[in-house]
């Protein structure tokens, strides 16, 4: 039986800013620059980077927003809740795993410029993959705090109270 903290020791996983932890382990060996896309980024970016990430239970990842699309491959373990606001405002929720009859997905994306976070919901952990395009890159990494996500969407409170730091 794994166990999470098998994976954070063999898979050589690190804290991440934003919760949970995470291990980089591909990273496209071409580049793009933001001429080829309508996101303009700052420089050239890595065509695509993918990383592990690993959440135990009660721990979340806190809001954040990329100027990438980021998708989401479940691994191993439980079930996560990603929790997305688009521009417009709008939240949704996606559940990552392989329980399809439960609504469960096994892949979930998160388009450019949405504000996202995840959480367990469940005993135990959850292993996933996160693929983003153009790559990851910290620069272009926005990590939000409680009251200005409180100011801007009102309607969302009790998932912005969860999802982020004071």
């Amino acid at each position: 039986m794994f166990t999470a903290n098998y994976f954070i020791e063999k898979l050589q996983m690190n804290a991440h800013p934003e919760g949970g932890y995470y291990k980089e382990c591909f990273a496209s060996s071409e580049n793009i620059s933001s001429r080829d896309l309508t996101t303009k980024f700052e420089g050239e970016r890595i065509l695509w980077t993918s990383i592990y990430f690993l959440l135990r239970d009660g721990e979340l990842s806190n809001f954040h927003r990329l100027k990438s699309d980021e998708m989401w491959y479940y691994h191993s373990g439980s079930a996560l809740t990603i929790y997305m606001i688009s521009p417009d405002g709008i939240l949704t929720t996606s559940q990552l795993g392989l329980d399809i009859e439960k609504g469960e997905v096994p892949q979930v994306l998160v388009p450019k410029n949405y504000i996202f976070g995840s959480a367990m919901n469940n005993e135990g952990y959850a292993l996933v993959g996160c693929m983003v395009s153009p790559g990851f890159d910290f620069k272009d990494f926005e990590l939000f705090e409680r009251s200005d996500l409180l100011n801007r969407y009102p309607t969302h409170k009790d998932v912005i109270m969860k999802l982020t730091r004071v």
